[in-house]
Parts: C-alpha cells; structure tokens; sequence
C-alpha cells in the first residue's frame, strides 16, 4: 500500500509541473489552454509540490494572486493534513 501512496505522490506532481510547462508553452504559442480550474485540481489531487515548481521554475501563473497565495496554500494545507494523520498514526 505504502508503495502504491508514494508512486501516485511522485506521478501526480511530475503532472502537476508539467501541466504548467505544457500551460506555458501553449501561452506563448497562442494556442488552446489548460484550464485554472485543472491546475488547481491537479494541485488539490496532491500535485502541489509540482505545482508550485512548475509556476516558480516557468515564471507562469506568478502575475495572479490567486495562484501566488492558493497554490502554496493547498501545499500548506495538504502537509498539516499528512503531519496530522502521521502523528496519530505513529502514536
């Protein structure tokens, strides 16, 4: 199980920081865009981490504050949650 938490972990942050490559990209390219409301279910979904590089590395989404306060938001979030259930877990 604990192998199958950690694979999902590192999948869904490698699509998070390429959902705002691919983003970016097609920004600059004038074409057909991904969504905010995707980026930030792909965050919530626990793509957070990739997320948050994805816009720091790519300087993408950096001009909204919604995703400037909201993205490191639901990070924040997501670790007091994991802290939360590891504490009563190891207890």
């Amino acid at each position: 199980m604990m192998n199958f938490i950690i694979a999902y972990v590192i999948i869904i942050n490698i699509i998070g920081l390429l959902s705002m490559f691919i983003d970016k990209y097609r920004a600059i390219k004038n074409k057909w865009r991904i969504p905010e409301k995707t980026l930030f279910l792909i965050a919530i979904l626990g793509g957070s981490i990739g997320s948050n590089i994805g816009m720091r590395l790519f300087r993408h989404k950096t001009k909204h504050w919604y995703f400037v306060f909201g993205m490191p938001a639901i990070l924040i979030i997501q670790l007091v949650i994991i802290s939360l259930v590891l504490g009563k877990y190891y207890r």
